[in-house]
């Protein structure tokens, strides 16, 4: 059955997040249940002239790899990845996990491996991406996998989905442009800011950021978004965090983490549940236990967790930490192969920039 829903949601990622001109070569991926939006997709990007792959992933492929795979083979990496990064403009991954507990019972060590493998293609996508040759979006399409993590029924849940991405107005992409402005004086202030020092029940953490630079994120390279971020001085994170949600990584779950940094360095890492996976993640390489992103959610439509990062680290009233790779645009320079956004709702804390109290119960106290 059609939905106009999604549709109207094509038309915000054609249109808007990935801004579609004619002779773009874009590629897009998801699984077969998310088909439906792939298909509306695939019709907005012809219709703005640009030149479509279609990619369809199956996450079996890699827990038989992960089950079956020599070393060898799970360090393999052919060489099309890089040509793609080379040739194609335009990126759209669509998560669409019917099963977001897949790999709970996968080889850690392995995962990693096979992660760490593919580093130097990261990196050239990140360059690329910094520089403007290549555009990138990341959406969620609506599963059952997905409600069940959210405690919500399906039905329930698009609802929640198409809201958060602003499907739901009259006019989304004048929607998107106003959640631009209304950041962008945030953005403003944090790029005046030097230090940053955040408190909350189980944390207190600082870090510097002069000469770094604060992103605006609004519906650019994730939908649903309502965030900015930054890449923090890499030596200069110091204290301690209480991740308030669970977190999904690469289909494992972990739940109860707590980080200790010293000089930029996780140096201890402990969980209720899952600490193997988090401490095999984080010694995946040199710059997995360094912090690649600081960032604050802002998307106050988002209330509450859902199990799923892409909604979780754009609560109004949370932060977020990434350890691993930074994103060159915000002058970031520590590289990983791991990117893991974890996040610590502020709702009841204080955010200080250099010593002044910005921040409070899960708002700037900004004009």
């Amino acid at each position: 059955m059609f939905d106009p829903r999604l549709q109207k949601l094509a038309q915000i990622i054609t249109q808007y997040s990935l801004d579609l001109k004619p002779r773009d070569v874009v590629r897009i991926k998801g699984s077969t249940i998310a088909l439906p939006l792939l298909y509306e997709i695939y019709r907005e990007a012809l219709h703005a002239g640009a030149f479509v792959v279609p990619r369809l992933s199956d996450p079996f492929f890699d827990e038989i790899l992960f089950k079956e795979g020599t070393a060898e083979q799970l360090q393999f990496v052919p060489a099309l990845l890089r040509q793609e990064i080379e040739y194609f403009t335009k990126y759209l991954d669509l998560y669409s996990d019917t099963n977001t507990k897949q790999f709970n019972h996968v080889d850690s060590d392995k995962m990693a491996i096979n992660n760490s493998s593919s580093e130097k293609e990261q990196q050239l996508f990140n360059q690329y991406s910094a520089e403007g040759r290549i555009q990138w979006c990341n959406v969620l399409y609506p599963t059952e996998g997905y409600a069940q993590d959210a405690g919500m029924s399906l039905w329930s849940f698009e609802e929640f989905v198409f809201s958060a991405c602003l499907v739901d107005q009259p006019d989304p992409v004048a929607a998107w442009k106003q959640v631009y402005a209304d950041q962008q004086k945030i953005t403003d202030f944090l790029n005046n800011s030097r230090h940053i020092r955040i408190v909350a029940e189980g944390t207190d953490l600082s870090y510097r950021c002069e000469g770094r630079t604060w992103i605006n994120c609004a519906g650019k390279q994730n939908l649903p978004d309502g965030e900015v971020y930054t890449a923090p001085i890499e030596n200069s994170v110091n204290g301690h965090i209480t991740i308030s949600y669970p977190s999904i990584y690469n289909g494992t779950l972990v739940d109860g983490i707590r980080l200790t940094l010293q000089d930029g360095r996780i140096v201890r890492a402990t969980a209720d549940r899952g600490e193997d996976f988090l401490n095999s993640m984080l010694d995946m390489d040199v710059g997995a236990r360094y912090i690649g992103e600081c960032a604050f959610g802002l998307n106050y439509g988002i209330r509450h967790a859902t199990g799923h990062t892409l909604f979780d680290e754009k609560i109004g009233g949370t932060m977020h930490l990434a350890p691993g790779w930074a994103y060159p645009e915000s002058g970031g320079t520590n590289e990983s192969n791991l990117h893991w956004d974890l996040v610590c709702d502020l709702r009841n804390g204080e955010v200080y920039a250099d010593e002044e109290l910005c921040y409070k119960k899960g708002k700037f106290l900004i004009s």
